[in-house]
């Protein structure tokens, strides 16, 4: 090969690498662009979100799933040769609590002997590497096994009491129960899947079978259920949300738009130590009888959206409204959005201070959040709300951002109370992220069955939302404590069964001897 031919060759692998270079560089920002985009979409949908925009958050995520997929393969050379570099990789460290299985890889001609001279070796130091990997869920049988006796004087036959069952004279396991509800609710698997996947390790449970397990589940849970609402009620202040669930129709085949209502009680974010709860309730429509009625024994503070069934509770005297800032700022930047002024860039951007202030006292008591937000967030309000009456009177009556304008100064009594204390919060925020589950669990189980079906969702829901808010594992938290409650625990006892106090036990309810069959 001539020297000219050796520089064409150079040049040209120059040029592909360059190629390559720019080829990934696009990737990444594609990547980057995809990320921020998702981001934006996400923050978009609270409570219920359109059906467009739910498919291009779905879309989205696909195309981030592939290209970094792609990109995972593309980096696995450059991975492997980096391997020989001095520099540490940083690695994130694997959960502590996760049971460890070592193997030990020694030199091909074994521990004693060097393969190079034939000397002999001494122990000197050692790698190791750790790996997440997983095994499939295993089924098993626990066989309860009771031995009977007799008196040699008497005669008498003694033998231990039959443990209770979750089900009577059914073969599931409290555990069991606690599976499929979960699954169901939490991780959002529809129980024709849920027995797919059994039958697809040889278990031919039927759905309908599974469907009286979850229906047991929840029975079970009517006191839990019952006693969060309880609890919730004594609050000072509660975050209200609905959804739409639709409701089959029996004996016609259609669906009806049922509403799944939220109640939310949440005092961190003022420093509060007491319980954080949620419960829900299901109704066939959106009366307004349903949250009046579930509120009745309630006095405090009601932060929730501008639904005119929560007016007839304000009119008593006993709850009074805090609007949501949040609602007020979405539709000022859906007319950003469609048209940017400088308005409704000047508004975004004074409500936006107002969140920073408040995300300066997240956490403290809320004497010191009052004086904060009489300090520095009443002067900046004061300020908006001159604003929005002078844009007001140069605005058409008829435009959209008037009406945005219009709504929030409808409701400027309640949008400012938050101002006057330290428990209310600037926004609704709470309540909608607790129908985010239903949001995305809604898409899987398509509707709720019946009245009774949507009932012992919003019961089920009830639970695993509160044991999330406190940190607690759903699962085997229904395990448990499904399992005392059939085994009569007394009613003296509910508290300790709450998520709020609950904690595992080591040992089991009942003592019982356990062995692998042979």
């Amino acid at each position: 090969m001539t020297v000219s031919d050796q520089a064409s060759s150079c040049q040209d692998k120059d040029a592909r690498i360059a190629e390559l270079e720019a080829a990934l560089a696009a990737r990444d920002t594609l990547i980057e662009t995809l990320r921020f985009q998702l981001s934006q979409l996400k923050r978009m949908t609270f409570g219920q979100s359109s059906e467009k925009l739910s498919r291009q958050i779905e879309q989205l995520e696909l195309a981030l799933e592939e290209l970094e997929a792609e990109a995972g393969v593309a980096d696995v050379p450059a991975r492997a040769a980096a391997i020989g570099n001095d520099r540490p990789t940083p690695t994130r460290q694997l959960p502590e609590h996760l049971p460890r299985i070592e193997r030990r890889i020694e030199p091909e001609a074994g521990s004693c002997t060097c393969p190079g001279c034939g000397g002999t070796l001494r122990p000197l130091a050692e790698d190791s590497d750790e790996m997440l990997d997983v095994a499939s869920i295993q089924w098993r049988v626990i066989r309860t096994i009771r031995p009977k006796y007799s008196c040699r004087s008497c005669e008498k036959i003694v033998q231990a009491a039959a443990p209770v069952k979750a089900i009577a004279r059914g073969r599931a396991s409290f555990a069991t129960l606690a599976h499929v509800v979960v699954n169901k609710f939490d991780h959002h698997l529809p129980l024709y899947r849920q027995a797919e996947m059994m039958a697809a390790q040889g278990i031919d449970i039927d759905r309908s079978t599974l469907s009286g397990w979850a229906g047991q589940a929840a029975a079970l849970l009517d006191p839990i259920v019952t006693r969060i609402r309880e609890e919730g009620l004594k609050a000072s202040k509660i975050h209200a949300d609905d959804t739409p669930v639709p409701m089959l129709v029996p004996g016609k085949g259609k669906t009806a738009q049922g509403r799944l209502w939220t109640y939310v009680v949440d005092d961190r974010p003022s420093g509060g130590a007491g319980a954080a709860l949620v419960w829900y309730r299901f109704t066939p429509d959106r009366s307004g009888i349903h949250p009046q009625s579930e509120l009745r024994q309630f006095t405090g503070l009601l932060q929730a959206d501008g639904y005119a069934g929560f007016d007839k509770l304000y009119a008593t005297g006993r709850i009074r409204e805090v609007a949501c800032w949040a609602h007020f700022r979405r539709k000022i930047f859906e007319n950003y959005q469609n048209s940017p002024t400088p308005l409704t860039s000047n508004l975004l951007e004074r409500i936006g201070r107002l969140y920073r202030i408040e995300e300066e006292i997240r956490g403290r008591p809320p004497d010191v959040r009052r004086r904060h937000r009489q300090e520095q967030s009443k002067p900046q309000i004061e300020e908006l709300r001159v604003v929005i009456d002078d844009a007001l009177r140069r605005l058409s009556s008829k435009s959209s951002m008037a009406k945005a304008l219009a709504y929030g100064r409808k409701r400027w009594a309640a949008l400012t109370r938050y101002l006057d204390g330290g428990i209310a919060e600037i926004d609704n925020n709470i309540a909608e992220r607790a129908m985010r589950s239903v949001a995305i669990g809604r898409k899987n189980w398509l509707f709720a069955g019946s009245r009774a079906g949507g009932e012992r969702a919003a019961a089920i829901y009830s639970v695993i939302e509160t044991c999330k808010l406190n940190g607690i594992e759903p699962q085997a938290y229904i395990a448990d404590v499904i399992e005392k409650i059939a085994s009569d625990w007394p009613a003296s006892r509910w508290d300790e069964l709450m998520p709020w106090n609950w904690t595992a036990d080591v040992a089991p309810v009942s003592p019982i001897a356990v062995r692998r069959a042979a």
